[in-house]
């Protein structure tokens, strides 16, 4: 083992510290995309969610995009369906009208003197074609590092945004891309790859593992093809050129692969949302930055194929990480016997990092 890992330290100490690891909520006190700018026009408003709770975002036809709570502090209905009026947005049912710092600002049928109390009001900052609010304390927003967002900025590089719904915990989903030796559920897209753990690291809001692979058997899938920028065989020449690293820093997740000391020809960045308020499904965010070969037009044109490609793979993550979900939800807990020392790394990570879930379990609910 890698003396960067630590010891060993089997998932029976996480689910003794925390209960359940997947019981364990999201921390709120980061930042969180929310919504895909795209999805909000000028002078629109949607509606959006973070662990249950129901957020508006708003963007006024001159200004940034603001969010509040998704209720009309009159009848709880929600924001989102409103109109925007200028710096506002008018709630649907009375036209009641908050700008963005919450406060209600104009009761049609009220004198300005009597205006009652307004909504809550989040953080909200808009980057890389996302739309980040901060859902914990509000006093820690400024002092909170922002997430680099991988190579989205970068003329180098094209970049798919993508994600959807899944109907898991996000720490599912965390465990599923940092282990590759989940690779055997790929063949038939992928071909047959034999992954080699070549170490990490393990720090208090970090851990990281790397990877090389090589290919024994199959054919290269286009999809990696247009990645690597060449087409290649199982041959020796090829196998374990590259390295993969993943790292989960929390709560965010990042996969590069890079070849020696070049800039790396595959950047990801992805986070998983929690939805509702038990943190059973996550909405995921992820940005897949590819860096263009010198015949910058060839990528151009072989992207949709990219597209097909990581969507199948894509789908299959999916598949198995909700069947994993529902398996938790039929046996009311964790049962997973983990054996790969990265995985169980992360696990520690993610209850440390996270906050437990104060509710009752079905089995500490006293008997009447």
């Amino acid at each position: 083992m890698d003396p960067n890992i630590g010891e060993y330290s089997p998932v029976e100490d996480v689910v003794r510290k925390t209960g359940d690891l997947r019981r364990v909520l999201s921390n709120p006190d980061y930042w969180y995309p929310i919504a895909w700018s795209r999805e909000l026009k000028r002078g629109k408003t949607i509606g959006t969610r973070y662990a249950g709770q129901p957020i508006a975002l708003v963007r006024p036809m001159d200004g940034s995009v603001f969010a509040l709570e998704d209720r009309c502090a009159h009848r709880q209905v929600p924001l989102s369906l409103g109109k925007v009026s200028g710096e506002a947005v008018q709630c649907c049912y009375h036209g009641w009208a908050y700008g963005r710092s919450g406060r209600c600002i104009d009761v049609p049928y009220l004198g300005k003197g009597k205006l009652p109390n307004g909504v809550r009001t989040y953080p909200c900052r808009e980057e890389g074609g996302l739309i980040f609010i901060f859902p914990g304390d509000p006093a820690k927003a400024e002092s909170t590092p922002f997430p680099q967002m991988g190579s989205v900025g970068n003329p180098e590089y094209k970049t798919r945004r993508f994600g959807e719904t899944v109907a898991c915990h996000y720490s599912f989903m965390h465990e599923n891309l940092m282990d590759m030796n989940h690779q055997f559920m790929h063949m038939k897209q992928m071909g047959q790859m034999k992954p080699r753990f070549l170490g990490g690291r393990d720090e208090p809001t970090l851990v990281e593992a790397r990877y090389s692979f090589a290919r024994t058997g199959g054919k290269q899938p286009w999809g990696e093809t247009f990645i690597f920028g060449e087409r290649r065989d199982a041959s020796e020449k090829y196998a374990h050129k590259d390295v993969m690293t993943i790292r989960t820093e929390y709560p965010y997740q990042t996969l590069r692969i890079a070849t020696g000391d070049e800039p790396p020809v595959m950047d990801l960045w992805i986070v998983y949302v929690p939805q509702d308020a038990d943190q059973k499904t996550c909405r995921v965010f992820g940005l897949l930055s590819i860096r263009r070969p010198k015949a910058k037009l060839v990528l151009d044109i072989a992207w949709p194929f990219l597209v097909a490609f990581t969507e199948r793979i894509f789908k299959e993550d999916r598949d198995i990480v909700e069947l994993e979900q529902a398996a938790w939800n039929e046996q009311g807990g964790d049962r997973n016997q983990e054996v790969f020392p990265v995985i169980n790394m992360l696990r520690r990570l993610l209850a440390r990092c996270g906050v437990p879930d104060d509710k009752p379990t079905e089995q500490q609910v006293p008997q009447s």
